[in-house]
C-alpha cells in the first residue's frame, strides 16, 4: 500500500507536492491558532470550559512525549530510504514509528472537539488529511500514521478528562474565567 501510494504521489502535480510537503506543518499552526480561540471563547464561560481548553494544548504535548518515547523504543527505519520520495527522507536516527504528526494532529483534533464541540466537522478532517499527507510524501508507512492517530485521538483526550477535576478548582481561584 505505502509504495502504491507514494507512486501515485510522484504522478501528481507539483503544486499538490508542495500543498502536501507544507500542509502538514501549516495544519499544526491551524491547531495552535484553534487552541488559542477555544481559551478565548472559554474564558467567558464556566471554569470548566476554560479547563478544557487550557488543558488541550498540554494534553498534546505529554502524548507527543510519549510518541517520542514509543519511537526510541521501537527504532523503526523511515520507509523513504532508498526511495524517490517528494519529501526529502529525515536523516537517519529520525525514527518512524508512530508519526508524531499524526499522534500531534489527531491528539489536537480530539481535545478542540472536548473544548468546542463545534469544531469536530473542521478539525477532524484536517487531522486525517494532515496525517495522510505523512504517507503521501513518503516519509511514513500507513501503520505509522494509522498508530499515531489512534493514539493522539485516544490518549490526549483521556489525559484531558482525567485532569479536569483537578484544574477547574484551580481554573476557579485563578480567576482564568470570567465566569468564575
Amino acid at each position: 500500500m505505502y509504495r502504491d501510494i507514494v507512486e501515485f504521489a510522484r504522478d501528481t502535480p507539483a503544486w499538490l507536492h508542495a500543498f502536501a510537503e507544507t500542509g502538514t506543518d501549516a495544519g499544526l499552526l491551524v491547531f495552535a491558532g484553534l487552541f488559542v480561540l477555544a481559551w478565548w471563547r472559554a474564558r467567558r464561560r464556566s471554569p470548566r470550559e476554560t479547563a478544557l481548553a487550557l488543558l488541550g494544548p498540554v494534553a498534546v504535548v505529554l502524548v507527543y512525549l510519549l510518541s517520542e518515547v514509543v519511537k526510541i523504543l521501537v527504532r523503526e527505519d523511515r520507509p523513504c530510504r532508498g526511495l524517490e520520495t517528494i519529501a526529502a527522507c529525515p536523516e537517519v536516527g529520525d525514527w518512524s514509528f508512530p508519526s508524531n504528526h499524526s499522534v500531534i494532529a489527531a491528539a489536537a483534533a480530539g481535545t478542540l472537539v472536548l473544548a468546542w464541540r463545534a469544531l469536530a466537522p473542521f478539525v477532524l478532517p484536517l487531522a486525517v488529511l494532515m496525517a495522510f499527507s505523512r504517507v503521501f510524501v513518503g516519509v511514513h508507512y500507513p501503520h505509522d500514521v494509522a498508530a499515531g492517530f489512534l493514539m493522539g485521538a485516544t490518549l490526549a483526550p483521556l489525559v484531558v478528562l482525567l485532569l479536569i477535576g483537578a484544574v477547574t478548582p484551580l481554573v476557579r481561584r485563578l480567576g482564568l474565567s470570567r465566569a468564575s
